[in-house]
Order: C-alpha cells, then sequence, then structure tokens
C-alpha cells in the first residue's frame, strides 16, 4: 500500500537541529521527478547533529502493516526513518532505524520489528497503527547528505 509517493507532498516539512541549538544546515524540496530532496551539513557541534524533512499525519496505518518499503538514492551515508507514537516523554524521542543508500536508486525493507526505541525508559515496541509523524533524517554524525525518497510504502 502506498503511503507516500510525493506527487503532492505539501505535508512534508524541513527541521534542523536548531530548533535545540545545533548548528547543521540544509533543504528539503519537491524535485520535477517526484521525489522529496534533503540536502544539507549534519554538525554534532553545539550538541546538534541532525537534518531531517518530517510528515505529521491523521489517518492510521492499517493493524495489517508490518513495516516501510522505501525507494531511496543518497550519497553513501546513512539514513534513519524516525516513527513518533503518542505519550513520548520528550518531543526528540522516537523509534528510529537506519538505512543504506548507494547512487543509485534501490528498495530498502525496514520491518517495524527492527526499529529500535531512541532513549531509556521508552517502550521497547510500539503499535504501528498509533504511528502519527515520520521522519526521514540524516543524523548522529559530521557529513555532507544527499538523500532522495521517492516513495514510501507500508507493507
Amino acid at each position: 500500500m502506498i503511503f507516500e509517493d510525493f506527487q503532492t507532498a505539501q505535508d512534508w516539512v524541513y527541521v534542523a537541529d536548531g530548533v535545540m541549538g545545533g548548528v547543521s544546515q540544509g533543504t528539503a524540496r519537491l524535485t520535477d521527478d517526484g521525489a522529496v530532496h534533503l540536502t544539507g551539513q549534519v554538525s554534532t557541534a553545539n550538541n546538534g547533529g541532525f537534518i531531517q524533512v518530517r510528515r505529521r499525519f491523521d489517518t492510521p496505518w492499517p493493524d495489517t502493516a508490518t513495516g516501510l518499503r522505501l525507494s531511496v538514492k543518497g550519497n553513501g551515508e546513512p539514513y534513519y526513518v524516525f516513527l513518533r507514537v503518542p505519550n513520548m516523554a520528550r518531543r526528540w524521542y522516537s523509534y528510529r532505524q537506519p538505512f543504506e543508500t548507494t547512487g543509485e536508486w534501490t528498495e530498502v525493507t525496514l520491518p517495524f520489528a527492527g526499529f529500535t526505541a531512541s532513549h531509556d525508559g521508552m517502550p521497547e515496541t510500539f503499535d504501528p497503527t498509533e504511528v502519527y509523524s515520520i521522519g526521514l533524517v540524516a543524523y548522529g554524525a559530521d557529513f555532507d547528505a544527499d538523500l532522495s525518497v521517492r516513495q514510501i510504502d507500508l507493507y
């Protein structure tokens, strides 16, 4: 089931660590070939370390979904998907899973069972029907980010 094909991706918002005092910089835009393109410099200076494009949504994912499938292209750096559910102790808590990229379009499969809690004290698992936010994130190290995603499916 297609969750996002970026044809009318008006609900996606760019966010960087500057909201928390960091100095990472970047941009996110829709490309002419129907992808979201996240680029910039991720810096861990000043307690920073991320740039992302994220989307909040109200329609629950089906209870039959067991994971995400993404069509991605990047610069060989690892990237992440961050998922948020209600009742998290802090705004920056999430369930996270990394994925690899190459310079060619590839498909990555991220089972929900492979997502891990970002902080101690969080439940180890989450109910996918409660997910209300997804982020495509360049995170955790100093590097030049260049990530394109042209489709996200639920499977």
